[in-house]
């Protein structure tokens, strides 16, 4: 009986929280600033490239992407550095 309560309370929680998510308008922004127009417009004279996506991210938002990539690298050599195997004759220091 104490599971059926349970699972009624979370099966009610969970429809209640989303309530808000459904009712939001998908596809449809609720304010245009004109932004999108402007790269539209103008977005293959001044990138060069054909791909308007590719053009704003690798140009527009160049140091962005430079700093994703990085955290990227990072977080790929932190793990690869965890994970790796130790060479023949080589022991852990611990300290």
């Amino acid at each position: 009986m104490k599971k059926a309560v349970t699972g009624a309370v979370i099966l009610i929680l969970c429809a209640v929280l989303m309530i808000p998510v459904l009712s939001l308008s998908f596809g449809s922004p609720a304010v245009s600033q004109g932004m999108d127009d402007y790269f539209i417009a103008h977005g293959q004279e001044q990138t060069g490239a054909n791909n308007i996506v590719t053009g704003i991210v690798f140009d527009y938002r160049g140091f962005d992407t430079l700093g994703e990539a990085t955290v990227l690298f990072t977080a790929v050599l932190a793990v690869g550095l965890v994970f790796r195997k130790l060479k023949r004759g080589e022991e852990y220091e611990y300290e």
